[in-house]
């Protein structure tokens, strides 16, 4: 595969293209062969446990570094490899079935019952050999269908329903969904009253009334606090404004514009990635959209700031000074195995300065609270709020809501996709062993990670003074998720 894409097929006869374009097709087909007969096994065998991992679609996720779309695509396949055992092994041959076309038939065949699923699959696939087209295999199936299952065969059913929010890039949202006769009513009658123009000079058009009268219901409802609590918290729509769109600076000034350029592309930025991972949740908003979330809303102002690493050379270089490690660790006629140690020592040391550097900046008297009591002005000015309350097992939340902006998703090792709504915070040194409740010992993991991972396994967690978290098995070995470095060239 790497020599295959790594050719330079400009040069090449438009035969070798077409062979190559539609051998690609052949290893989907194996490849979907391979996620399924694999895949079961390491399922069976509980594989992904040892990779901290609630299941196997999570471990193509964290694991196999894909989007979430792909690793539950990938996961998809061990079931259609329990039953239906025919078309996978049509697929293994590569040169059968296509893998688009293997999910077409196994979904028609999971709408017969499931004692003629083998018999069907029997049929397709004979028919694929024989050349059959894909619309000759959805008539045959419609056949098998009707044959089986009777004229009557929706009569009495159900109707399917579902719901499905996307995010878009630019933080857009994208709503979907199948409705009951019921949920339709009682969504109908809300968003019909809600619904009705202003007055003569409402020139909404129905479609953005009724987008209006949705987002207005979603505010009413938290507002009115009839929601049960996540995490021990209440329900709250958090959205992040930037302080440039907050403070509504002079627009005048040429040198604020370009700071607000600045701040709104990083807010594009933040976007961007709330799309590809939820996050905590919150929407990145600016300009009109930021000013009309920020009406009567509760404001609660964060400072966050980027470590400035080439300061940190002159730290360390003090540090190590001070412990007579500098001129050993520099003395090319010292044992390797000496060096290696001056080596560790210094990253120990940068570890430990990152996280005093941290320390300082952050607190009620620290110069983040400053920074902030400073440029928020008149009304964003008030007290720091503590982040620290000691031995407590009651996590307030002025400390809750900054270990949320802080990790915005699971923290644990590995990149779990589990967004902050569905995370709680957890104390990485026990209270039982007198852990604070500070924000630099607490960490916001999924319910799978925290209770299961942590509390039955009894995997154990640590912030490091920078802030990263690593994970330890019962056996001692750490865990390290992190790929392998790149391939030499």
């Amino acid at each position: 595969m790497r020599y295959l894409a790594a050719a330079d097929y400009a040069g090449q006869p438009v035969e070798v293209q077409a062979q190559v374009l539609k051998a690609m097709h052949e290893v989907g087909a194996g490849q979907a062969a391979v996620f399924g007969t694999a895949g079961r096994a390491f399922t069976a065998a509980h594989g992904y446990d040892g990779y901290a991992q609630k299941n196997l679609g999570r471990w193509h996720v964290s694991i196999g570094r894909v989007a979430r779309t792909a690793g539950y695509a990938a996961k998809a396949w061990v079931r259609r490899c329990e039953r239906h055992p025919g078309i996978m092994a049509a697929l293994a041959e590569l040169d059968v079935i296509s893998e688009s076309w293997a999910r077409a038939l196994i979904g028609w065949s999971d709408a017969l019952p499931e004692e003629f699923w083998a018999q069907a699959d029997e049929i397709l696939i004979a028919a694929v050999r024989a050349g059959a087209s894909l619309e000759d295999l959805a008539r045959i199936a419609a056949e098998l269908a009707a044959r089986l299952l009777g004229p009557d065969q929706d009569k009495g059913k159900e109707p399917g329903r579902g719901v499905r929010l996307e995010t878009t890039f630019d933080g857009a949202g994208v709503l979907a969904g199948d409705l009951t006769p019921g949920c339709a009513a009682v969504v109908g009658a809300v968003l019909g009253s809600l619904a009705q123009p202003a007055g003569k000079d409402d020139t909404r058009s129905h479609g953005e009334r009724m987008h209006d009268a949705l987002e207005e219901a979603m505010r009413r409802l938290l507002a009115a606090r009839l929601l049960p609590q996540r995490a021990g918290a209440p329900v709250t729509a958090l959205v992040h404004i930037s302080f440039a769109d907050l403070a509504g600076l002079d627009g005048g000034s040429v040198l604020a514009q370009a700071w607000i350029a600045s701040v709104h592309a990083r807010w594009a930025a933040e976007r961007a990635g709330a799309f590809a991972q939820p996050g905590d949740g919150g929407a990145w908003l600016s300009g009109d959209d930021a000013a009309k979330a920020a009406q009567d809303a509760m404001i609660v102002p964060v400072v966050t700031a980027d470590v400035d690493i080439t300061v940190i050379g002159g730290l360390i270089e003090c540090a190590v000074q001070h412990r007579g490690h500098a001129e050993a660790a520099g003395d090319e006629a010292a044992p390797e195995a000496d060096r290696g140690m001056h080596a560790r020592e210094m990253a120990r040391l940068e570890r430990e300065i990152i996280g005093k550097a941290v320390a300082l900046l952050s607190g009620p008297g620290g110069l983040a609270g400053f920074l902030r009591r400073q440029l928020a002005g008149k009304g964003l000015d008030g007290p720091s709020l503590p982040l620290d309350v000691g031995e407590t097992g009651r996590i307030p939340p002025q400390i809750r809501r900054a270990v949320t902006v802080r990790d915005r998703h699971c923290a644990f090792p590995g990149g779990c996709d589990q967004p902050a709504a569905a995370c709680e915070p957890h104390h990485t040194v026990p209270r039982a062993e007198h852990g604070r409740t500070a924000l630099r010992l607490l960490g916001l993991f999924c319910w799978h990670h925290h209770h299961i991972v942590v509390h039955t396994w009894g995997w154990t967690l640590k912030i490091q003074p920078d802030g990263t978290i690593t994970a330890t098995k019962p056996d001692g070995t750490t865990y390290d998720p992190r790929p392998p470095p790149p391939r030499p060239g």
